[in-house]
């Protein structure tokens, strides 16, 4: 086992890639995992940086090759996954990883690192706020809408599976607690 991850899993629009992008500020020893996805790149996103966008194609090729540490069809044709490439190029950084992933890929993670994974659940205050959340993002359509709060819903019943649930009703506060569970995992032995 060459180190420690760090999983932060949540329905989408609980907050987490922000307070990933918190903890990554405060944190140097942590490299962030870049996801690969087929789902369109967003205005303002970078291929690499923010995602690595492939084709359905692409992607289904390299899950033949075993390139993915896990790997999931979120939607329809709409794949994301975790590059075992990524994780190695981290690991020989000396950095600890830390992975901004869905619920289902995080719980499969933490099963495939076993103790030396800590995984966190972002949890919105509620389904309500979380749809108002999204709204917000200005990025949905009604029906893409209706799918994420439908499987919001799904994805809160697994938050139990999680070494630790992070209530994310006032950003600063799940941001410091963010922070302090992070450096308690990594500094025990």
């Amino acid at each position: 086992m060459a180190g420690k991850v760090i999983i932060v899993s949540a329905p989408s629009g609980a907050g987490k890639t922000s307070i990933v992008k918190h903890v990554l500020q405060f944190l140097p020893e942590l490299r962030f995992s870049t996801s690969a996805t087929t789902r369109n790149m967003r205005e303002g996103e970078i291929n690499g940086k923010d995602y690595h966008f492939l084709s359905v194609d692409d992607f289904k090729k390299g899950i033949e090759r075993d390139d993915f540490l896990e790997w999931e069809e979120v939607y329809a044709n709409q794949f994301y996954g975790t590059l075992k490439s990524e994780i190695d190029k981290i690991w020989d950084e000396g950095k600890t990883v830390i992975f901004d992933v869905d619920v289902k890929g995080g719980l499969n993670i933490k099963n495939y690192f076993g103790d030396n994974a800590l995984a966190i659940f972002v949890e919105p205050p509620t389904i309500g706020e979380l749809e108002n959340r999204l709204r917000k993002r200005g990025t949905e359509t009604e029906e893409s809408l209706r799918k994420r709060v439908e499987k919001a819903e799904y994805e809160l019943s697994f938050a139990p599976k999680f070494d630790k649930i992070i209530l994310n009703d006032n950003l600063d506060i799940a941001r410091e607690e963010m922070l302090h569970t992070i450096r308690e995992f990594l500094d025990k032995e």
